[in-house]
């Protein structure tokens, strides 16, 4: 978890249903703000309010996607696997499983998007 982001802020996050509507688009594919907006249904500004706060929770990565054309723009992709939340003797924890990707997977993909 970000130093940014607390326990309490994370679980208020998760339950923001833009936040989650974004992280579910994004674990499938990375998307532009345009292409989030679009598919779940929310403004521009309400798509990057919740990316910024998304990020800086270590919840969402952002990646440029370069076109033939030489035109670039930012997509983004959630970097979260699986949430769990523990109550223990008065204490919530909350642990955060973020995705492993392979060097080379990454740099294929990064390329791929470059072509």
């Amino acid at each position: 978890m970000s130093e940014e982001c607390d326990e309490a802020e994370l679980l208020a996050l998760l339950h923001d249903e833009y936040a989650r509507a974004i992280l579910t688009a994004t674990s499938t594919a990375p998307m532009s703000a345009t292409e989030l907006a679009d598919t779940c249904e929310m403004s521009p500004p309400t798509v990057y309010r919740r990316v910024e706060r998304l990020q800086e929770c270590g919840l969402l990565a952002e990646e440029t996607q370069v076109e033939e054309s030489g035109h670039h723009y930012a997509v983004y992709h959630a970097t979260v696997d699986h949430v769990t939340v523990s109550f223990d003797d008065g204490d919530v924890t909350v642990e955060v499983a973020r995705e492993e990707e392979a060097v080379a997977d990454r740099f294929t993909r990064l390329y791929e998007g470059m072509r």
